[in-house]
């Protein structure tokens, strides 16, 4: 392929050294390259249960309207949401996945120069977003892979404007608790955003996990990032939602582009928040498939790190480019954590029993031809 390097010259600076976020195969993709009747995907943290009824009949029933442009304000997923967290609509904001209001908020809040505090690893959008801004990114490690919240704190500099809390931790699983957080943020200045990111806060168990919506009518520069993709099934749609105080939410809504959620969307989302049959069973099967997985990793002898969201980081204790593609060969696609910088790891996207027996065989497999 013919490469032109003075193309790279009119583009912002900088933009080579940023590393394109990698998605997980599509199972298509691997049938087609490795000859597959079957595969199965446990990369993406997506819900192996797929999407409410009530969501697949909305999707059908407005799929003759998709000339019409959807509604730009969301107003009926917004009153909804609104109704359900005991919040004005004007604090809420629609996003196309919750990873754009990410982009949202760096776009709005992070200018050339100033700095971006986050966990290292954590979700990779961070990082390119905040380097699509031409900011300083600001990676503090892991303590015993949690975010690490008196680390950051003591990583702010009067450049510091932006913070990502992503709560549980992606990849690891982990969370911060409710006392943390209120130590963190007692003396934290108003001119620092912090963003908590917490597309899995439905699978959370520990009791001590905080509830930011309530920190809201203490602090006026919280934003808070939920999803439709996880739980509710719904990632092929893309659909997530931002909270804030209405003067942040009418910042971002200056920077969101016209009709950023389609009527699909719109409309399974709405459908999903009054399924909460769809939500418990979700929440049991990741539950009882979290046990049955450690009990199998054990066995094994693997280490993994407990989880607070529908995957597991699994320490193979080699490495693990190896595994994932022999993995594949069997129609079995994970996550390697080579761009973690975690090369021992893979993530395991909680699946169906038989799912997740398929990967325990595979697996054990491998292990047993070292």
């Amino acid at each position: 392929m013919l490469r032109d390097n003075k193309l790279e010259l009119l583009a912002m600076p900088d933009i080579m050294k940023i590393k394109s976020y990698q998605p997980g195969k599509p199972i298509e993709e691997v049938k087609r390259e490795l000859g597959l009747k079957t595969v199965v995907k446990l990369a993406s943290n997506e819900n192996p249960l797929g999407p409410s009824n009530k969501a697949i009949e909305a999707i059908k029933k407005y799929a003759g309207k998709v000339n019409i442009y959807p509604d730009g304000g969301g107003y009926y997923l917004k009153k909804a949401l609104a109704d359900k967290l005991g919040l004005g609509e004007e604090e809420i904001i629609l996003g196309n996945g919750s990873d754009e209001i990410v982009s949202l908020v760096t776009r709005v809040f992070l200018q050339k120069g100033e700095e971006a505090i986050m966990g290292d690893p954590s979700f990779l959008m961070y990082k390119i977003d905040t380097q699509l801004s031409q900011a300083r990114i600001l990676p503090i490690p892991l303590n015993n892979f949690r975010l690490n919240l008196p680390a950051m704190a003591k990583a702010i500099t009067p450049k510091t404007k932006l913070i990502f809390i992503s709560n549980p931790n992606n990849p690891t699983g982990t969370i911060v608790e409710k006392k943390e957080v209120r130590n963190f943020l007692k003396d934290l200045s108003s001119q620092i955003i912090v963003i908590f990111d917490e597309a899995y806060f439905e699978y959370v168990e520990d009791e001590n996990y905080p509830q930011t919506i309530n920190l809201l009518n203490e602090k006026n520069n919280i934003v808070i990032l939920r999803t439709f993709s996880k739980i509710y099934g719904l990632a092929g749609l893309r659909i997530g939602y931002g909270i804030a105080r209405p003067q942040i939410i009418e910042m971002l809504n200056r920077a969101r582009p016209p009709f950023n959620v389609n009527s699909l969307a719109q409309a399974a989302a709405l459908a999903s928040l009054k399924d909460k049959y769809q939500i418990e069973r979700s929440k049991k099967l990741i539950k009882e498939e979290k046990e049955y997985l450690y009990s199998n990793l054990n066995k094994m002898k693997l280490s993994y790190i407990p989880t607070q969201a529908n995957f597991i980081l699994i320490k193979l204790g080699i490495k693990a480019s190896h595994v994932e593609k022999r993995l594949l060969q069997d129609g079995i696609i994970i996550r390697g954590m080579k761009a973690y910088n975690l090369t021992q790891y893979i993530r395991l996207t909680i699946g169906t029993r038989e799912q997740n027996e398929r990967f325990i065989r595979a697996l054990d497999k491998i292990f047993l031809s070292i």
